[in-house]
C-alpha cells in the first residue's frame, strides 16, 4: 500500500512512518488506535497536550496523544465517531485494522502543561483525551489535582476503567444521571489551582465566561474546532497584508481568506486544515492588531500580538504587516 501517494500533508514535512497495532473498544462510539514505528523504531518524544497530524486516505485530521509520554514504543490515540464530520474518525472506526500503514507528522504541542501545585481538570466528551497523560504527570509529581469529567452517557464516556485508579479525585458526571457539571461552583474562587479544560464548544465558552476575571494565565483550553464566527463573510473588510521578507503586498478581499490571497500572490505556505485548528499555517505578525479567529493561540499570545494563523484570522484595521 503507497501510503505517501494517497498522504494530504504540507510540503517538505517531517513525517513518521507507522503502522496499527491495536484498535480497541473504550466507549459508546469512541475507539483507541496504538500506533508503533513502522521499523521497530522508538517514536518521536512527546509531552502531556501533544497532537498529531495524522495522514488518512486523502485527508489529515488531529489527534491528541492519550498514552505515556515515557513509553516511545506507541503513540495512543482516542478518536470518537462523528458520523456528520468530514470522514476522518468514519474512516478509523470502520476501515482502519492492525498492521495498515500511517503517516503522521511529529507530535506538536499547542496545549502545554505548566507546572503547578494544584490542577482543576475539566474535561468534556472526548476531551478527556489531552488531559489524560496531564493527570498522570500531576500524579507522579504529587500536585494536588481535580478531574470533573462530563459526558451525555456513562457508556460514552471513555477511558472510566483507566480512571478508576485514582479514586475520589475523579468526579464522573453523566448528563442523564446528574445533569450538567456545576461548573459555577468549580469555578467560584481561583485559589491557586491552574485549569485545564477540553471539550465542547459550550463547555469552554462557559469555563472561559466564568474564569474571565482570574490571574491570566491560570485558564488553558483546547478546542477540536475553531469558535464559531460572528456575523457573515460578507460584511467583513478588505485589507492590505505586506509580506516583509519577500516584499509583497496583497489585499485581501472581503469574501477571502487571508491564507488564500498570499497563497494566490505566490508566497510559499505551509497550510493543512484551513479552519484554525492545527497551526500549520501560523505566521509571524510584525505591525498592524489581529482579529483572530484559530483555535490554537492562547489568550497570552493573542494579547502578545506576534503571531496569526492567516487561515482564517484577519486584520482589525486596514494593514497587517507579516513575518513572510
Amino acid at each position: 500500500m503507497n501510503v505517501e501517494a494517497s498522504c494530504v500533508l504540507p510540503k517538505n514535512a517531517d513525517t513518521v512512518k507507522l503502522i496499527v497495532q491495536r484498535l480497541s473498544r473504550e466507549a459508546d462510539g469512541v475507539v483507541s488506535v496504538l500506533l508503533a514505528d513502522a521499523e521497530g523504531d522508538g517514536l518521536p518524544e512527546w509531552e502531556p497536550g501533544a497532537h498529531i497530524d495524522l495522514c488518512l486516505p486523502g485527508m489529515t485530521r488531529q489527534y491528541s496523544l492519550c498514552g505515556d509520554p515515557s513509553d516511545r514504543s506507541c503513540y495512543r490515540l482516542g478518536v470518537l465517531l462523528e458520523p456528520a464530520g468530514r470522514g476522518g474518525s468514519r474512516f478509523i472506526h470502520e476501515s482502519l485494522q492492525p498492521g495498515y500503514p500511517v503517516l503522521a507528522r511529529p507530535p506538536r504541542n499547542h496545549f502545554s502543561f505548566v507546572d503547578a501545585d494544584e490542577y482543576l481538570f475539566i474535561a468534556g466528551g472526548i476531551g478527556i483525551t489531552p488531559l489524560l497523560p496531564m493527570i498522570a504527570r500531576a500524579e507522579a509529581d504529587g500536585r494536588t489535582w481535580q478531574l470533573v469529567y462530563g459526558g451525555r452517557t456513562r457508556s460514552s464516556m471513555a477511558f472510566l476503567k483507566q480512571l478508576v485508579a485514582y479514586g475520589d479525585r475523579v468526579q464522573v458526571v453523566p448528563q442523564d444521571e446528574h445533569g450538567l457539571l456545576d461548573l459555577a461552583e468549580l469555578l467560584e474562587v481561583p485559589g491557586d489551582k491552574h485549569v485545564y479544560c477540553c471539550g465542547p464548544e459550550p463547555l469552554l465558552a462557559a469555563v472561559e465566561r466564568l474564569c474571565s476575571s482570574w490571574p491570566k494565565g491560570r485558564l488553558h483550553v483546547e478546542r477540536f474546532t475553531a469558535p464559531a464566527l460572528m456575523g457573515h463573510i460578507s460584511e467583513q473588510a478588505a485589507f492590505e497584508v505586506e509580506c516583509a521578507e519577500s516584499g509583497v503586498t496583497v489585499i485581501v478581499r472581503s469574501e477571502q481568506t487571508m491564507l488564500a490571497a498570499l497563497l494566490e500572490a505566490g508566497i510559499d505556505l505551509n497550510f493543512d486544515c484551513k479552519e484554525g485548528t492545527c497551526g500549520t499555517c501560523e505566521l509571524g505578525l510584525v505591525d498592524g492588531v489581529a482579529e483572530h479567529r484559530d483555535a490554537v493561540l492562547s489568550q497570552e499570545e493573542r494579547d502578545a500580538g506576534e503571531l496569526i494563523l492567516p487561515c482564517v484570522s484577519r486584520a482589525r484595521g486596514a494593514r497587517l504587516v507579516v513575518d513572510a
